[in-house]
C-alpha cells in the first residue's frame, strides 16, 4: 500500500515523512477521522514505507521485497488486530488465543474495500446477529507477538483496526506494552470514533487526524479510477460529502433493498396500520445493530433526496432509477418540507439512542408512531 495510492491528503503524507526522516515517529499512533475516510489506507502506507529497502523522499519504492509483501497483506512483520465475533475467539488451558483463521477474508477485505466501515466488514463475512469486539485474549495475542524479535530485521507492525470496540479488559491489557513496546514496534490504531476509547489509551498514542476528502479529490479519483465518467463524478462528489465509500456507492449505483423497506415502512405508518407496525418493530429487533442503524440512514438519505426534488434539484439527485418514482411520489405527493424535517430529526434521535443500546424493538414501535403521526398531520393551506 503506497502513499500515492491515495487520492490527495498531501499534508497527512508529508506529516509521517517527515517524522520518520527526523526519527520523530512515535511508537503508538492513533489513525481517527470520519468514517470514509483513508484512516486503514494511511497507517498501511507508513507501515510499508517503514520497512521499505528503497524509500524515496514521498513513498515507498513499490518494488522491493517488504512492499511487493506489504501489497498483498502477507509480510511477517505486518499483524493485524480486527473485531470478531467472541465465538470466534477461544482460549486454551494456559490462556492463549486460539482464534479461527479469519486473516485470508480480513486481506480480501482490505485490499477490496479499503473505505468499509464496520457494517461492510460484517456483511463480508456474514457476523449478521453477531456483535465482533477485540477480546482480552486478543490482546494477550497482541503481547505475546510483540515479544518476539522481527522476521526480516525492520519494524515489528501491530494495526489495531477499530480499537473502539476493545474489551475494556483487553484495552487494560495493552497499556504496559503501548507505554514502553520493545524497540523497533509500531502500533497502528484505526478509529472513526476514538472519543469511544479509554483515556488511558488515548493518552499513550500520538493523534494522526485524517481528515474528509475534498470534492475534487473524490472527483479526481473516481474519474482516474475509471469509476464514473466526468460529468457523473462532478454530481458524485459533493453527494458523497467527503466519504469515499459513499462515493464508490455512488458510482456503482448500488440497488439497496433498504429503499424497498423504507417504503413500504412509510406506508404502513402513513395508514397506520398498528398490527403491521407491531410486525415490523418484532422483525426489526432481530436484524443486527448494523442493519438497523443501515435502515435508518438509508432513510436519512431519502429525505435528502426529497428535498433536492422539492427544491427542483434533480440534476444532484443519485437514486437508483428503479427507486426514483418512490422519491418522487414520497417528496411531491405525500410530504412537505416541514414534514420533511420532522421526520429526519426523528430518524437521527432514534438512530442515536440506537447507537447507545436502546431496546430496538420499543425504539422501532415508539418511532413508527410518532412518523405516523407526522405523515398524517394536516398542514395549514
Amino acid at each position: 500500500m503506497l502513499f500515492s495510492s491515495i487520492p490527495g491528503l498531501q499534508e497527512t503524507k508529508e506529516k509521517l515523512i517527515q517524522a520518520i526522516n527526523n526519527n520523530h515517529l512515535a511508537h503508538a499512533l492513533l489513525f481517527h477521522g470520519p468514517e470514509g475516510a483513508a484512516n486503514l489506507k494511511m497507517a498501511l502506507a507508513l507501515a510499508t514505507y517503514v520497512n521499505c529497502e528503497n524509500k524515496g523522499d514521498q513513498d515507498s519504492c513499490g518494488t522491493c521485497s517488504s512492499c511487493q509483501k506489504m501489497a498483498k497483506l502477507i509480510h511477517p512483520d505486518l499483524n493485524f488486530t480486527f473485531p470478531v465475533p467472541g465465538s470466534l475467539v477461544k482460549e486454551d488451558d494456559d490462556g492463549n488465543s486460539k482464534k479461527t483463521d479469519i486473516l485470508a477474508p480480513w486481506r480480501d477485505f482490505v485490499l477490496n474495500k479499503p473505505y468499509g466501515n464496520l457494517q461492510d466488514w460484517i456483511y463480508h463475512n456474514g457476523f449478521e446477529k453477531k456483535q465482533p469486539n477485540i477480546s482480552k485474549a486478543a490482546a494477550k495475542k497482541i503481547i505475546q507477538t510483540v515479544s518476539l524479535k522481527s522476521f526480516e530485521g525492520g519494524y515489528k507492525t501491530i494495526l489495531v483496526w477499530m480499537p473502539e470496540l476493545m474489551h475494556t479488559a483487553a484495552a487494560n491489557a495493552l497499556l504496559k506494552v503501548l507505554e514502553e513496546p520493545p524497540e523497533k514496534t509500531l502500533f497502528l490504531m484505526v478509529a472513526h470514533q476514538p472519543e469511544q476509547l479509554l483515556t488511558t489509551i488515548l493518552s499513550r498514542t500520538q493523534k494522526v487526524l485524517v481528515r474528509a476528502f475534498t470534492d475534487d479529490e473524490i472527483k479526481d479519483h473516481i474519474i482516474s479510477e475509471g469509476l464514473s465518467s466526468r460529468e457523473a463524478a462532478l454530481q458524485i462528489a459533493p453527494l458523497a460529502n467527503g466519504n469515499m465509500r459513499e462515493a464508490y456507492r455512488l458510482a456503482d449505483q448500488v440497488v439497496d433493498e433498504n429503499t424497498a423497506k423504507f417504503r413500504d415502512w412509510m406506508r404502513i405508518c402513513f395508514t397506520l396500520d398498528i398490527n403491521n407496525i407491531m410486525s415490523w418493530s418484532d422483525n426489526f429487533q432481530t436484524i443486527d445493530k448494523e442493519g438497523q442503524k443501515a435502515l435508518f440512514l438509508t432513510g436519512l438519505n431519502i429525505l435528502r433526496e426529497s428535498l433536492l426534488k422539492r427544491s427542483q434539484l434533480e440534476n444532484l439527485m443519485r437514486t437508483a432509477p428503479s427507486d426514483r418514482e418512490f422519491v418522487e411520489n414520497f417528496s411531491l405527493n405525500a410530504m412537505t418540507e416541514d414534514k420533511i424535517m420532522s421526520i429526519y430529526q426523528l430518524l437521527n434521535t432514534a438512530h442515536y439512542h440506537l447507537e447507545r443500546n436502546a431496546n430496538a424493538k420499543i425504539l422501532f414501535a415508539d418511532l413508527s408512531f410518532d412518523m405516523a403521526k407526522v405523515l398524517r398531520r394536516k398542514e395549514p393551506a
